[in-house]
């Protein structure tokens, strides 16, 4: 298994990345972290290093340079900025198309908190390279217009006691077309921190990336 840190560019700035890439990966998972996190959110970690033990290949990466994410933590003014999100999120779809370790892979997209719109966003924006996406304990909802444009195959998984988050991902699937599935995980909270919480977390994740793009 190759990892390694790369460097993305994205618009005009350049992203921390870290690129995993299973011997014999057929597919490529690329996280979306959420709101005041970055590529070393652990949770999304946990599911990334899964993910390799299960033969997918992974691509972590900062949604902000270090400039964005200090000031974010003093002004949120980036943090819920989806087009800004999705954007850079479409630069590195576009890249992982064209790189020649990546390029031969088909994508997925795996998206966390505000990063779940972006990522919806980005799939409707690229419906020929993103072969599905999941959502864990996302904002579907921050993707607005885009949702009715989504094409790839959509996991929503939603803690059953993040009441509100869950009312706003039902409101999403009444206005999505691609046949989502809504996932509800008894007794979690919105950060999945609860026995066994995660393990199921990871368990749907897999099935739904290998029933759908592989």
């Amino acid at each position: 298994m190759q990892s390694r840190a790369i460097a993305l560019a994205a618009e005009d700035i350049t992203l921390g990345a870290s690129l995993t890439l299973p011997q014999g990966a057929q597919a490529l998972v690329v996280f979306a972290h959420g709101s005041g996190s970055n590529r070393t959110s652990p949770r999304n970690l946990t599911v990334a290093s899964r993910l390799n033990d299960a033969g997918f290949a992974t691509l972590l990466f900062d949604l902000l340079s270090a400039d964005e994410s200090r000031a974010d933590a003093s002004t949120c003014e980036y943090r819920f900025d989806i087009d800004l999100s999705a954007r850079r999120l479409v630069d590195v779809l576009d890249w992982a198309a064209r790189e020649e370790s990546t390029g031969h892979l088909t994508i997925g997209l795996f998206g966390a908190s505000t990063g779940a719109a972006a990522a919806l966003v980005a799939a409707a924006e690229r419906p020929s390279l993103v072969g599905a996406v999941v959502s864990r304990g996302g904002r579907p909802d921050l993707a607005g217009t885009d949702l009715p444009l989504v094409k790839a195959p959509t996991l929503l998984m939603v803690g059953g006691d993040d009441k509100q988050v869950l009312e706003v991902n039902k409101e999403a699937l009444t206005h999505m077309v691609n046949g989502p599935r809504l996932q509800i995980i008894p007794h979690a909270g919105h950060l999945f921190e609860e026995p066994g919480a995660m393990e199921e977390v990871v368990h749907l994740t897999i099935r739904w990336f290998r029933t759908n793009l592989l």
